[in-house]
């Protein structure tokens, strides 16, 4: 298929160095154990500069700045905690016809 080729820029990958200086994203996101959108989410996120058009590669520093950033919830990410549902006072009794009532 066409767009096969590009399936794996999506999945994390095992680096050959765990301690490299550089590494691609898809290897950043196999040490960090996340996704791959999880990364370029985050790196945009504290405003790490990325090249248009080129493979993005993060450093140590980054890295450890990501790394940072998820250990620390975003206080700005989290959802509003949800209401309490208003229940009704159960089932209402049927009303009754009004022949029945006259009679």
């Amino acid at each position: 298929m066409p767009g096969d080729r590009y399936e794996k820029y999506g999945r994390p990958t095992e680096p050959a160095d765990l301690n490299a200086e550089y590494m691609t994203v898809q290897e950043t996101a196999f040490v960090l154990k996340c996704s791959v959108p999880t990364v370029h989410r985050r790196l945009d996120e504290l405003g790490i500069k990325k090249k248009t058009g080129r493979r993005v590669v993060t450093n140590k520093a980054d890295r450890a700045a990501l790394l940072e950033s998820s250990l620390v919830p975003s206080l700005q990410g989290r959802a509003k905690a949800a209401k309490p549902r208003k229940r009704g006072a159960g089932r209402k009794p049927l009303a009754q016809p009004q022949a029945a009532l006259a009679a």
